[in-house]
């Protein structure tokens, strides 16, 4: 099987204070990979690393086995790595077509914009519907499929998901994991960070449990639903 996305033994400060400790994962192509942790564990931090916002004291991130660690993250946009945010941030005062068509800005997908946005209103076609209306006008779930359209818009490879189902309705959130279920069918791999931890693990097939920014659990979702630490820590069961 093909790896992805390999990082080894990061190290990753904010100041003096370490935020991640020897972090180690493997995501294969087309795999649905899991972060799970309490807030503040280092699950965000992680994903503003790999996208080039932060960068490792020590350690390494590959993709595709080219070490991307250090280089900014326009440059590992265009290597196909997108991050869709906790929180959304679109930008309100733009319609959702001038959303989605920033998200095919690099030169490598912008002859593809009309069938990215073809493929994006298929998804979500209330998209399609709302097009130009300003996104301020969304609600809360259509306001994130526009964030993980306009993510798609780029063609990623590798899609990373912040707390995707973050204040929404249990309906809404049902919809929105059946629509990432097409995305990963469609050869996108997904690495997800979900404060739902069930929901999570039962979507992915793998998952890595994340405390005080260390890597403490990684195993298959259908065992760590099981684990006892898991059950009890994250499940309250």
């Amino acid at each position: 099987m093909l790896i992805l996305l390999k990082i080894n033994n990061i190290n990753v400060f904010y100041g003096d204070s370490p935020v991640l400790r020897d972090v180690s994962l493997e995501v294969n192509k087309q795999e649905k990979v899991a972060i799970i942790g309490s807030n503040g564990a280092g699950k965000s931090t992680l994903f503003r690393t790999i996208i080039g916002l932060l960068h490792p004291r020590s350690g390494s991130i590959e993709f595709l086995g080219e070490r991307i660690d250090k280089l900014n993250p326009n440059k590992i946009l265009e290597r196909g790595i997108v991050l869709v945010p906790e929180g959304r941030l679109i930008f309100p005062e733009m319609s959702v077509i001038e959303n989605l068509e920033l998200g095919a800005y690099a030169p490598k997908v912008r002859d593809k914009k009309e069938d990215s946005l073809e493929w994006v209103f298929q998804l979500f076609p209330v998209l399609k519907e709302r097009r130009k209306q300003l996104s301020a006008s969304l609600s809360g779930g259509e306001q994130q499929m526009l964030a993980i359209g306009r993510a798609l818009m780029s063609r990623p490879h590798l899609l990373l998901l912040d707390e995707p189902s973050l204040g929404l309705a249990p309906k809404v959130v049902s919809k929105l994991f059946q629509v990432m279920e097409e995305i990963s069918k469609s050869g996108t791999t997904i690495l997800l960070s979900e404060q739902n931890v069930r929901l999570a693990l039962e979507f992915c097939g793998r998952g890595y449990v994340i405390e005080n920014g260390r890597i403490v659990m990684h195993d298959q979702g259908a065992r760590l639903l099981k684990n006892e630490h898991v059950r009890k820590t994250y499940l309250g069961l």
